[in-house]
């Protein structure tokens, strides 16, 4: 059992205890530069060079798209239901309960646990997941359309490079496809490093609902994901992915766009922190079931 789990789940768990302990030692690390980093270089290199360099093909790209929408709807109507009957905030918590870490957790899990393949396969599903969260996820904490917010995305424009590539059959030059090679690597370490540095900073204060909802997200998402991978007849590595990113915690990003519309962001901050522990406890279980 460990020589499955640990290849997959250690590398990652590591890297965010780097970034944990590295936070409580009072090390300066700047968050916000990082991101920024990451979020405007590193993941559209990601995107590009890992579209591009395993010959991805169309079809798999537009099935990946399909199945990512629908389980997107269907945890959206999951979790609406459940908010509706526990009298919460939709604007507050449906974000959290709906969009999972499919960047800095699910990419990792699925490169470790399906190797280049997975690793394909979960940029796909983190791609629509994407560009879903930056338009209708803002929408609903924000009350109002938030084009400019997906405008200015660089991830937006690397999956349109990728995709005119894919679909037009163009390639990079070589120097070209090592240097997003070289960028995009640096993505995955900096994303769970940061990942743990801003879950030494969280502060949980409304530790039940915290609780329950951070518990639901895990639950929600794994649910769905087996339903839809099931439906889809999906198998191997895609039915893997599918269902180990649904069943992700919750995004920081939700932690972000909470924060800044003021949508209870010490709750969802809570449910950043509980269900990434809980997901220490829920993933090596899907990753035994699936691999």
């Amino acid at each position: 059992m460990l020589q499955t789990l640990l290849p997959v789940t250690g590398p990652v768990m590591v890297c965010i205890l780097v970034g944990f302990v590295w936070n409580k030692l009072r090390v300066p690390y700047d968050t916000e530069m990082v991101t920024r980093l990451v979020m405007c270089v590193g993941a559209p290199c990601l995107v590009v060079s890992s579209m591009t360099e395993q010959a991805v093909s169309r079809g798999v790209i537009e099935q990946m798209a399909v199945v990512t929408l629908v389980l997107v709807g269907v945890t959206l109507l999951a979790a609406t239901l459940v908010l509706a009957v526990s009298g919460q905030s939709l604007r507050a918590l449906l974000g959290p309960l709906v969009f999972p870490n499919t960047g800095n957790m699910g990419l990792p899990v699925c490169l470790f646990a399906f190797g280049d393949e997975g690793l394909v396969l979960a940029i796909a599903v983190f791609m629509v997941i994407s560009l879903v969260h930056f338009t209708l996820g803002i929408a609903l904490v924000s009350g109002r359309s938030v084009v400019q917010e997906l405008v200015r995305n660089p991830i937006i424009y690397s999956i349109a490079a990728a995709l005119v590539m894919i679909y037009g059959d163009l390639e990079l030059p070589r120097w070209g496809q090592n240097t997003v090679g070289l960028l995009g690597d640096m993505t995955i370490p900096l994303m769970l490093i940061t990942l743990g540095v801003s879950l030494a900073g969280l502060r949980v204060t409304h530790l039940g609902r915290s609780l329950l909802f951070g518990s639901l997200r895990l639950i929600i998402g794994a649910l769905v994901g087996w339903g839809v991978a099931q439906a889809f007849d999906l198998r191997g590595a895609a039915r893997g992915v599918v269902i180990l990113q649904s069943a992700m915690p919750v995004a920081v990003f939700n932690y972000l766009f909470a924060m800044r519309y003021g949508r209870e962001p010490q709750v969802v901050a809570g449910m950043v922190m509980v269900s990434t522990l809980l997901s220490f406890l829920l993933l090596p279980a899907l990753v035994l079931y699936l691999v």
